[in-house]
């Protein structure tokens, strides 16, 4: 895929995850944010917690979640601590990371609390 196709498909996978996110009663908080320490696809509120989604989309599930590393979480880590330093409770929010990953036909499947014990 080339790389207008890939970010135009990441854009339109991001359009599906964070309307599913809606229709579950979350608020859209931010799309692309960007720290220092990196980008986190999505972040939503849920009541008090914030809920930070990184989307991934391939050709089927497994290899979306395959392309998910280590270090990628760690940077999201890092980002989300950044984010959360401009929160009223700072390092006190409660928060929830999510994997959407996102097939080739569209379809999505949420992983929630996919980075916790």
């Amino acid at each position: 895929m080339s790389g207008a196709v890939s970010y135009h498909a990441g854009l339109c996978a991001e359009e599906g995850v964070a309307a599913s996110y809606l229709r579950a009663g979350l608020d859209l908080v931010a799309r692309r944010w960007r720290g220092a320490g990196g980008e986190i696809d999505l972040i939503l509120r849920d009541g008090d917690m914030l809920v930070f989604v990184e989307v991934k989309k391939s050709r089927d599930f497994s290899r979306a979640l395959a392309r998910i590393t280590e270090r990628q979480a760690n940077r999201i880590f890092a980002a989300a601590g950044e984010f959360l330093a401009g929160e009223p409770t700072a390092m006190n929010t409660e928060t929830r990371f999510d994997v959407a990953l996102v097939d080739s036909m569209g379809r999505i499947q949420l992983i929630e609390n996919a980075f916790g014990p």
